[in-house]
C-alpha cells in the first residue's frame, strides 16, 4: 500500500470542501444581488458545515403564519454536490449557519435591497444600486425599538380583515424584538399597513415598522420574498 498516495488523496479531498460565497452580478448591481431559498425538508441548523457540528436550531417547512419558510442564503460548500449552504435564518439578534443543501430548494436570486433607517424614520427599497422606493414609517418606541442588524423578508401576509392594526398588507421579516417575546409567534418583527395613518413618521410601535396603507400596497407590488432587509 502507498502510505504517501494515500496521505495526498486525503488532503485533497479536505480542500476540495471550502467555503464559497453566493456569486454576485457584475457591474452596478453587484451589491443588490442576493440569494434565498425555501426550507422543503426540516432541519437542524449548525455551527459548521459537517453532521458533528453544534446544533443552534431547528426549522421546519411553515412559519408560525402558515407561509412557507424561507432562508437567506450566504455561502455553500464548494463539492460538486454543493452538499452544506450557509443561510441566515429567523430568530432573535444575528442567525447564521449551515444545513444541508438537501434540505433547501434551489437557490433564487433577488437584485433587491431594503433598508430601515431609523434615524431618518424612513424606508427605502433600493434596486441595482437605485432607490426605486420610499416611505415615511413608524417604528418601535425607545421602550421597545426596532432592532438594529441584517435580516429579510420571510413572508408575505395578506390581513383577514380591513381596518386591523396590520392596515392592508403585512410582510414577516427574520427579525425578532427581545422586548416582546410574549407575541403570537415569539416577537416577530413585522412590516405592515396601519390603522393609524396620523401617527406616522414616528416611533410608535412594540418593534414593528409601519407604513400608511397605501405605501405598503406601493411596496408590495415590487418587493419579493427574501431580500435582505438592513435595519440601521
Amino acid at each position: 500500500m502507498d502510505l504517501q498516495r494515500i496521505a495526498r488523496w486525503l488532503v485533497l479531498a479536505a480542500a476540495s470542501v471550502v467555503c464559497v460565497p453566493a456569486p454576485a452580478a457584475a457591474g452596478p448591481s453587484r451589491d443588490a444581488v442576493a440569494h434565498w431559498a425555501y426550507v422543503e425538508t426540516p432541519v437542524s441548523v449548525r455551527t459548521a458545515p459537517r453532521l458533528g457540528a453544534r446544533r443552534t436550531a431547528r426549522l421546519l417547512t411553515w412559519t408560525y403564519h402558515g407561509r412557507p419558510e424561507t432562508v437567506n442564503v450566504l455561502s455553500w460548500t464548494s463539492d460538486e454536490r454543493r452538499s452544506w449552504v450557509e443561510i441566515r435564518y429567523p430568530g432573535l439578534g444575528p442567525r447564521t449557519g449551515w444545513v444541508p443543501a438537501r434540505a433547501l430548494s434551489r437557490i433564487r436570486t433577488t437584485r433587491q435591497r431594503l433598508v430601515l433607517d431609523r434615524a431618518k424614520l424612513e424606508l427605502r427599497l433600493v434596486r441595482n444600486g437605485r432607490i426605486v422606493f420610499r416611505s415615511p414609517v413608524g417604528i418601535g418606541a425607545f421602550g421597545s425599538p426596532t432592532p438594529a442588524g441584517s435580516y429579510y423578508v420571510r413572508e408575505r401576509i395578506e390581513p383577514g380583515a380591513p381596518g386591523t392594526v396590520y392596515g392592508a398588507l403585512a410582510f414577516g421579516t427574520s427579525a425578532y424584538s427581545p422586548f416582546r417575546t410574549d407575541w403570537p409567534g415569539g416577537g416577530q418583527v413585522g412590516i405592515h399597513g396601519t390603522n393609524e395613518p396620523a401617527l406616522i413618521p414616528g416611533r410608535i410601535s412594540n418593534g414593528c415598522v409601519r407604513l400608511p396603507d397605501a405605501n405598503v400596497l406601493e411596496l408590495g407590488r415590487r418587493l419579493t420574498i427574501g431580500t435582505p432587509l438592513e435595519i440601521r
